[in-house]
């Protein structure tokens, strides 16, 4: 597998980790090093930090662990990523990708069946944020990891109480 594909797959891991919300997977594909930070945007073309920055698998891990919220019952949510522009430089690469984030609620299934008619999946997606991922990577042991991760936010973030 070419570079160019195995730097794409860490992102591939990272959002389907952060769908199932699974701290351990998605800190292992950090370096203890690594920084990790969101921004919001402030402009066509500026963005402002927005809360501290994690350090590390360790902080990364704890931060999906601790403060992501389960999904409700029947509930998910769902990372799509496109248009990856990946550079490779020898053992460090950049990767810069759109996202977008569909909030899943699956419809329960009545007791007495799908009424006449239903087909298809029963349920909504519904888009909930877009931006860019940013990221810088370095290759360790043979295995690419990340080194900074800066999350672009298209949309301000409001958290409850502040």
């Amino acid at each position: 597998m070419s570079d160019e594909r195995q730097v794409q797959e860490v992102l591939a891991r990272y959002v389907r980790a952060t769908d199932r919300r699974d701290g351990r997977t998605q800190g292992g594909l950090f370096t203890d090093d690594a920084i990790v930070q969101i921004h919001i945007r402030t402009g066509p073309d500026s963005y402002e930090p927005f809360g501290e920055p994690l350090i590390g698998g360790a902080g990364v891990e704890y931060a999906v662990t601790h403060f992501m919220s389960a999904h409700p019952e029947g509930g998910s949510s769902h990372h799509t990523t496109s248009d990856h522009i990946v550079e490779v430089d020898g053992d460090h690469a950049h990767l810069n990708a759109q996202f977008i984030v569909h909030r899943v609620r699956a419809s329960a299934r009545p007791a007495e069946g799908w009424p006449a008619g239903s087909s298809g999946a029963q349920g909504a997606v519904q888009p909930i944020e877009s931006g860019y991922y940013d990221t810088e990577l370095r290759r360790v042991d043979g295995e690419w990891k990340i080194v900074r991760h800066s999350v672009l936010m298209d949309m301000p973030i409001a958290i409850p109480g502040t």
